[in-house]
């Protein structure tokens, strides 16, 4: 199934020489301490804390709109520490998500509106249901599907052995129709 185009205002994205295309609106702080590895997209008013410690974003993720990616912490009795947050390749972030997971894996999906816990541990493919709030410190393990607030393992059962290639063609396919309004009036003419 072919994914419809996401046509968006071309003055209002800045793509970079990797091919990262972020939105003027998003909120990068700290952004000497944000990676992107290339081909990520990330959309309006999503927030990256890259103030606390360090971000990396692997290579065809997608930020959603209103997401935020926030660096876990730890408090400790002198005070707080932050540490760095690393999202794998290939994984989607849902509209309204907060994710202060510690790792998320490579071909992870994580649905809208959810709460990743911070120092969260999302293995390689791996899906958290729109809506689900995961516990600091919850591990999700590979082929698994999460839902419910507190997050638990589906029992509808475990994700298929493709999930890899699923996700894979998932992010490319969202990356390739994510088109700047100016492509699509080249199309029509």
């Amino acid at each position: 199934m072919e994914l419809a185009n996401v046509i968006f205002k071309k003055s209002d994205y800045v793509e970079t020489a990797s091919g990262n295309k972020v939105c003027r609106q998003t909120v990068l702080c700290g952004s000497q301490n944000i990676i992107l590895q290339g081909k990520v997209i990330v959309q309006t008013d999503a927030i990256i804390r890259g103030d606390l410690a360090n971000v990396r974003v692997g290579r065809y993720s997608i930020i959603s709109s209103k997401a935020v990616i926030r660096p876990p912490f730890k408090k400790f009795s002198k005070g707080v520490a932050f540490f760095p947050i690393h999202i794998g390749e290939h994984t989607y972030v849902g509209e309204g998500s907060v994710v202060s997971a510690a790792v998320v894996g490579s071909y992870v999906y994580i649905g809208k509106n959810c709460v990743i816990g911070r120092r969260c541990v999302l293995k390689d493919c791996c899906m958290v249901m729109d809506g689900t709030v995961l516990p600091p410190e919850a591990i999700v393990p590979s082929f698994t599907k999460w839902s419910g607030s507190p997050g638990r393992m589906d029992p509808s059962g475990d994700l298929p052995e493709c999930t890899q290639d699923i996700m894979a063609n998932f992010t490319h396919s969202y990356y390739d129709h994510f088109l700047p309004d100016t492509a699509v009036v080249k199309a029509i003419d």
